[in-house]
């Protein structure tokens, strides 16, 4: 280490091996010059010193960077074998090369500039160096500090753009408490009912400039906000509005109602492409810590996020295969809130792997994920039953319910959903759940529709879902008439029918005897409700008939499988069963009755309408 003394005119001598030079000469340079990959300080004194740094080779003397840097002071230097320079390199210096810049500016005295850009990595270079007050007063960590406390910390801009250039100075940031003192200063701010001066004075001021930040950075703050007692609707607001900014595919738009707006099919879309580049691993990886970090966060309360940003963070964590902990934790959620959710937002696309392979084509991709939809049912039965044991007046069942016979009706077109898996989701609900069917008939139909090659019984199974009571009187119309129902459905609609029916003309039947004043009107409706009763009689016993014919086809067909398997070859027997015309006349005649039966039975329905709306 250089050793210092005066001659006998005052000066301050510098002893730097077998060379005295004053002082003022070394700490003073005339001018820095840097060429290529080099740094070179021109000066009076050649230079004694070359410190490498991230490829960068600075070319310096030796005493003004030991008399302010007390790491420098102890490490053992080499010399060059090319020069008479020690060597010295230094690794993992916070700030690289840009930093050490500046700092050697300091070290020989000329005046520096901090900002908030650069002002958090002198304060941990500082500290790596050793740059503290026992070297010298006024040393860079104190005027580091200082800047730190009474500049920074007291400007929201300030302190985002220094907590932003911590992200690369880790661990020293972190452990020097700048990351903590800058959260803890955006999280007070941000708190203040009426923020004044830069800040703008509204709810979501702070929303974008937080949204800039890494996660973990945006976590701490999130924890302070919450610790401070922040609404829980503001602090989820912001989480939405950060997860729109860094979560792809998530597509949220924010407005002043607070409505967030997903695009299924961009959704659908990042999903194939995020499942084709899964060998990128980095950004795949971020986005699941993303995720995973927003979810720890969210408020507990129900109102703080929306039901739609629920099922848009469960995709997203379906994407990218988060742990089965979170996906549950988000199906809870979303469970909780099932009301206020839209058919379309329950269209979660489900994809599927080969062990060991990438997903490279949409063929792999079913429609919709069934299993995520049928344990969010379960979730929030379980919700209600805690509810109703706290006594607690719940509507929402009703609300569930719709909104299960919308999202059936949507995923009745995927061809991969078969008639088990639609059977068990749409009975997942309790039966007092449903007070009307019109919503399950329909999407019945449309499954129907959909797979015109199911066999009967297959069409039988399926409709076992349905109530026919519970069915209006235009969805009986519609399912009297509609030849995709099985044919024991058709005549179940026909007596809720006929029930509805008479339902009606009974309160004609009321309405018209408690009017008195006009006695020809009186007369007239009671002419037609007692035409429209007997033409009633006639349905109801047009459709015990067919009720006869069909348990009689029945059991002519038990009959004809009886025979079947008492012959030993089966070609054998249903050639003698066709030779026989027994099967075939008496089956032509039955159906041709039965057709006739539903086309008479039709008629009178007809008619009954015609004048019900004449009454």
């Amino acid at each position: 280490m250089a050793q210092s003394g005066s001659d006998s005119d005052g000066n301050n001598l510098v002893h730097n091996q077998s060379i005295i030079v004053p002082a003022n000469l070394i700490t003073t340079a005339d001018s820095f010059v840097k060429k290529e990959h080099s740094w070179f300080v021109t000066s009076r004194i050649p230079t004694d010193l070359s410190i490498q740094i991230q490829g960068i080779t600075f070319h310096v003397h030796k005493y003004p960077l030991v008399s302010r840097c007390g790491y420098l002071s102890q490490v053992e230097l080499q010399h060059s074998n090319s020069n008479l320079e020690y060597d010295l390199k230094l690794k993992n210096l916070p700030g690289g090369s840009e930093t050490f810049e500046i700092i050697l500016t300091f070290c020989y005295g000329l005046p520096i500039g901090l900002n908030p850009n650069n002002v958090a990595a002198l304060r941990c270079a500082s500290e790596f160096l050793e740059m503290n007050e026992a070297l010298e007063d006024g040393n860079l960590i104190s005027k580091t500090e200082a800047f730190l406390t009474f500049v920074v910390l007291s400007s929201w801009r300030d302190t985002i753009t220094v907590l932003r250039s911590c992200e690369t100075l880790s661990p020293w940031a972190e452990n020097l408490q700048i990351v903590r003192r800058c959260c803890d200063s955006i999280a007070q701010k941000a708190s203040q009912e009426k923020p004044t001066g830069e800040m703008i004075n509204k709810e979501s001021w702070w929303f974008e400039d937080s949204a800039t930040l890494r996660i973990d950075h945006f976590v701490r703050i999130i924890t302070a906000l919450r610790a401070k007692g922040l609404k829980p609707e503001i602090i989820g607001s912001c989480i939405m509005y950060y997860a729109g900014k860094w979560l792809p595919g998530m597509d949220v738009e924010l407005d002043d109602s607070r409505k967030y707006i997903y695009s299924k099919n961009e959704l659908h879309l990042n999903i194939l492409s995020g499942r084709r580049h899964e060998g990128n691993v980095g950004p795949n990886k971020e986005q699941k810590m993303i995720i995973e970090s927003l979810v720890s966060i969210l408020p507990p309360q129900k109102e703080a996020v929306t039901c739609k940003f629920l099922l848009g963070m469960l995709k997203m964590a379906l994407v990218y295969s988060a742990s089965s902990a979170l996906v549950s934790e988000l199906e809870k959620r979303v469970g909780m809130v099932l009301e206020n959710a839209d058919a379309n937002d329950l269209l979660v696309p489900s994809c599927t792997r080969d062990q060991g392979k990438t997903l490279n084509s949409p063929d792999k991709c079913t429609m919709h994920n069934i299993d995520v939809v049928q344990r969010i049912l379960e979730y929030f039965l379980m919700h209600e039953y805690e509810q109703q044991q706290q006594q607690q007046k719940q509507k929402s069942g009703k609300m569930v319910s719709k909104l299960l016979d919308n999202y059936l009706a949507e995923v009745a077109k995927d061809p991969s959903l078969s008639i088990t898996e639609f059977q068990v989701l749409a009975e997942a609900l309790p039966v007092k759940a449903r007070t009307c069917h019109d919503g399950i008939y329909r999407a019945i139909d449309t499954y129907l529709k959909s797979r015109p090659s199911l066999s009967e019984n297959e069409r039988r199974k399926l409709c076992k879902i349905m109530d026919c009571e519970k069915l209006s009187l235009d969805a009986c119309m519609h399912a009297a008439q509609n030849d995709r129902l099985p044919l024991r459905t058709i005549m179940q609609v026909l007596v809720s029918e006929q029930i509805k029916m008479r339902a009606v003309m009974q309160g004609k039947e009321q309405v018209a005897s408690g009017n008195n004043s006009d006695h020809e009107e009186s007369r007239s409706s009671r002419e037609e409700i007692k035409i429209l009763k007997e033409e009633l009689h006639k349905v109801k016993a047009e459709m015990q008939e067919l009720q006869r014919d069909y348990t009689e086809l029945q059991k002519i067909n038990g009959k004809v499988n009886n025979k079947r398997r008492s012959l030993s070859g089966w070609t054998l027997g249903w050639r003698k069963i066709i030779n026989s015309g027994f099967f075939n006349g008496k089956m032509d005649g039955d159906e041709t009755r039965v057709e006739q039966k539903r086309s008479n039975s039709s008629g009178l329905r007809v008619s009954l309408r015609r004048r019900l709306s004449m009454t």
